[in-house]
């Protein structure tokens, strides 16, 4: 696969088959590793990865990288103090929150340290608040700190008068989850890691000295690799049997979420969590990186891994426990709504091994998994060097990525100079969140290229606005189209069967009859 997009426009068609030929040629290479998923936990260990001169691929069966439950969840960088005392969540949750202003950073990624109160009401939560202090302490928590429910009002104003005491930890930080995953895949590309998207894993076969992984597709063939991760999120467990591992059971935890307009951003400045329990960390009010503000998620075991749906009631259990933790939320303001599914494991912790020589498991990463995954990435590094796997150092190795946009956050004379540079910098596209089509256009040429409407959304912020895409949607549509050479009615939103427009009607370049 191309690893830099720098043809022109013009030439879209072109790039589609140098791109398609690149992949066949890809994929009758031996790889060092296949990693299986692009997530959060995939991404960070391709780009881990892409620092040592190694081959590398990650497979993804979706059309974009973090489509799974990195696309849909809180985006909060826990501080640690939730996972039991000497599990891999509690060890690799505080040495990830350690990592990731770092990381965020070198990726040009948001990163705001906002931290978190765990709020109580009346003296059952209080117990569980001193235990949960206690916890954090054992774990290597830093600065945390027990509130009475006034000072905790001090802090955060529009806490519930109810709130009688808190759990304040000032190092718990908020990102923005699918961009980090794509700017970590992409620093990963940059760096040399192909990705193969569109490969479902359908057989895995156990070769002397490798593994043929292969898809259901003839177009996307089969892979060879030395070394082969399975961080396939809540496919993990499908995965796994397939290599012989029978050992994992994962099942999917629906979490549903509200998002409200960016003109709420400041009903609160730290992320809101109620007292947990054993299905998580209930209902959250938090700021997001963007400005918004997000509430949820709710927590209903399922057994449907592609379920979705937003349901009456996981709306209305949003709404009432929200009203509880924060007075006057401006209902009103909800802009969207929508669900992740979490990887839920029966170990009660993070799934890190190795059955057999060659084949490890990144399994049952659910929260929290985004803090814990540049620390999970450098876990699964050193396994890999223990079955042998030589880690030589590149010399050319690149940590660094600029941010794909930055139109909306610069100065005035930042964008003039943008504009002077590339005209298409001066034509704002979403109104909502000034997103330009020089944007749009960097999206679909930047590594992972984005390939769809919700691709270009999650790059760029663009449909992200209170219309929702209502008024720049046709015209996105027509940059895409521009740009992958593919003809309007095969824009998709999210991927094959999710076509936007179904025929042409009428031809506009002919004008009316005479």
């Amino acid at each position: 696969m191309e690893r830099t997009w720098n043809i022109g426009p013009g030439d879209s068609r072109f790039r589609a088959r140098k791109r398609r030929e690149a992949g066949r040629k890809a994929r009758q290479n031996m790889y060092d590793v296949a990693i299986v998923g692009a997530g959060i936990v995939g991404g960070m260990l391709a780009r881990a990865l892409s620092a040592y001169d190694l081959k590398v691929c990650v497979l993804e069966k979706e059309n974009d990288v973090a489509m799974g439950a990195t696309h849909a969840n809180s985006g909060i960088v826990h501080a640690g103090y939730d996972a039991a005392e000497g599990s891999l969540k509690a060890r690799l949750n505080v040495r990830g929150s350690r990592m990731m202003q770092t990381v965020a950073g070198e990726l040009g990624v948001p990163y705001r340290r906002n931290g978190s109160l765990v709020i109580g009401f009346g003296e059952e939560d209080e117990c569980v608040i001193r235990a949960l202090y206690a916890r954090g302490i054992s774990n290597g928590v830093k600065e945390l700190r027990i509130l009475e429910g006034e000072e905790a009002r001090t802090l955060e104003p529009a806490l519930s008068d109810q709130v009688s005491c808190a759990l304040y930890a000032p190092t718990a930080a908020i990102v923005c989850p699918y961009e980090l995953a794509i700017a970590a895949i992409g620093n990963a590309m940059d760096n040399g890691v192909d990705l193969l998207l569109n490969f479902e894993v359908r057989h895995i076969d156990r070769k002397e000295g490798c593994y043929e992984i292969s898809s259901g597709s003839a177009d996307a063939g089969t892979v060879r690799a030395r070394y082969v991760v399975n961080a396939a999120g809540v496919h993990a467990d499908e995965i796994a049997q397939m290599a012989g591992d029978a050992s994992i059971r994962i099942h999917p935890r629906r979490g549903e979420y509200l998002l409200l307009d960016r003109e709420c951003g400041g009903l609160v400045s730290h992320t809101i969590f109620r007292t947990p329990s054993r299905k998580g960390k209930g209902i959250l009010v938090t700021p997001t990186v963007d400005g918004n503000v997000l509430l949820g998620p709710t927590s209903v075991d399922m057994e449907d891994k592609e379920d979705y749906a937003v349901t009456e009631e996981g709306i209305a259990r949003i709404l009432q426990r929200a009203g509880e933790s924060v007075r006057d939320i401006p209902l009103r303001k909800v802009i969207t709504s929508f669900c992740g599914l979490r990887a839920v494991g029966d170990t009660g912790d993070f799934i890190l091994n190795s059955p057999f020589p060659g084949f490890l498991n990144a399994a049952g990463i659910e929260s929290p998994g985004l803090t814990a995954s540049p620390a999970i990435a450098e876990y699964l590094v050193e396994m890999l060097a223990a079955q042998g796997l030589e880690m030589r150092r590149k010399e050319d190795y690149q940590p660094l990525r600029k941010p794909v946009y930055a139109f909306r956050h610069a100065s005035m004379e930042e964008k003039n100079r943008m504009i002077q540079e590339d005209s298409a910098y001066g034509r704002v596209v979403c109104r909502c969140e000034t997103v330009t089509e020089g944007e749009i256009i960097a999206a679909i040429r930047s590594n992972p290229p984005a390939r769809s409407l919700d691709g270009i959304k999650r790059r760029t912020r663009a449909q992200m606005g209170r219309c929702q895409g209502g008024f720049c949607m046709p015209y996105i549509m027509e940059i895409l189209a521009r740009e992958l050479g593919i003809g309007y009615e095969e824009v998709v939103k999210s991927g094959k069967g999710s076509e936007i427009a179904v025929c042409r009607t009428k031809d506009t370049e002919k004008g009316p009859e005479e």
